[in-house]
C-alpha cells in the first residue's frame, strides 16, 4: 500500500460513520507492524487529537501484537534465553532497547558479584554474598510504593532505577547465580514469585523481593 493511500486511511479514522472508522482499523491493522513507522509519523504531523488517539491505540495493538508473535516464536525455540525473553517484553513500551545493552548491564552486575563470589564456600554462604552485592552495594530492592507500575515488568527500567517486583529481581537474581554456575531457578508460589537452590545436597528458598531473604523446605509446606 502506498504512503497516500495511508495517509488516506488515517484521515477516516475519525469519521462520523463508527462502521467506517471500524473498517479503516481494521485495515490498517491487518497490514502488520510494517505501517508503525508510518503511524508515528502521522501521529507527529496530525493536529486532531481524537485521531491521534486513534493512531496510538493502533500503534499500540500492532505492538502487542509482535510481542505476542515474538514471544512465541521464542517460547518455542530449542533453547529459549531468559533474557532474550526479558527484552522482548520491554520492547512493548520500549522498542528502541537494545538486547546487547541489557547483556552488557546483567554482565556488569555478575562481574560485581563475582569479584567477591568464593566457589569454596557452602551453598548458604554463596547466596549471602550474592545478596549483600545485589541488595547492599548494587541497592536492588523492592519497589513498593508503585507495586503495580509496569515498569516494574520492564528488566532494562529495573536495571536502571534498581526498583522492582519479585518476578524481574529474580530473574536479575537468577541469570547472576547461573551465570556463576549456581542451580538456581525460579518457583511460583501463590501471589509470590521466589527462587530455589537446589542440588542433589541441599535445598532452600530466596525470596529476592525481600532482600534475599533465605527460607526451608519447610517454610515452603507452611506458606
Amino acid at each position: 500500500m502506498s504512503e497516500n493511500e495511508l495517509k488516506a486511511l488515517v484521515s477516516l479514522l475519525d469519521d462520523d460513520d463508527k462502521q467506517i472508522a471500524d473498517h479503516v482499523q481494521a485495515k490498517i491493522l491487518s497490514l502488520g507492524t510494517e505501517a508503525i513507522p508510518f503511524l508515528e509519523k502521522e501521529w507527529e504531523s496530525n493536529l486532531n487529537p481524537d485521531v491521534q488517539t486513534r493512531i496510538e491505540e493502533l500503534i499500540h495493538t500492532l505492538q502487542f501484537d509482535l510481542v505476542k508473535e515474538r514471544l512465541l516464536h521464542w517460547y518455542k525455540s530449542p533453547d529459549p534465553d531468559l533474557l532474550t525473553g526479558m527484552w522482548i517484553l520491554a520492547t512493548y513500551q520500549y522498542p528502541d532497547i537494545e538486547l546487547e545493552k541489557l547483556q552488557q548491564e546483567i554482565e556488569q552486575v555478575y562481574y560485581e558479584t563475582w569479584l567477591e563470589f568464593r566457589p569454596d564456600l557452602y551453598p548458604l554462604d554463596q547466596i549471602k554474598i550474592i545478596n549483600s552485592v545485589i541488595f547492599n552495594k548494587l541497592k536492588f530492592g523492592a519497589n513498593t510504593k508503585n507495586f503495580h507500575s509496569p515498569g516494574n515488568s520492564m528488566i532494562n527500567v529495573v536495571l536502571e532505577s534498581r526498583k522492582g517486583n519479585p518476578i524481574t529481581l529474580c530473574v536479575i537474581y537468577m541469570l547472576v547465580a547461573q551465570k556463576l554456575k549456581l542451580p538456581v531457578h525460579g518457583v511460583n508460589l501463590p501471589n509470590l514469585f521466589i527462587l530455589t537452590y537446589k542440588d542433589d545436597n541441599h535445598q532452600f528458598y530466596i525470596n529476592a523481593f525481600n532482600r534475599g531473604l533465605i527460607f526451608s523446605k519447610q517454610d515452603i509446606e507452611n506458606y
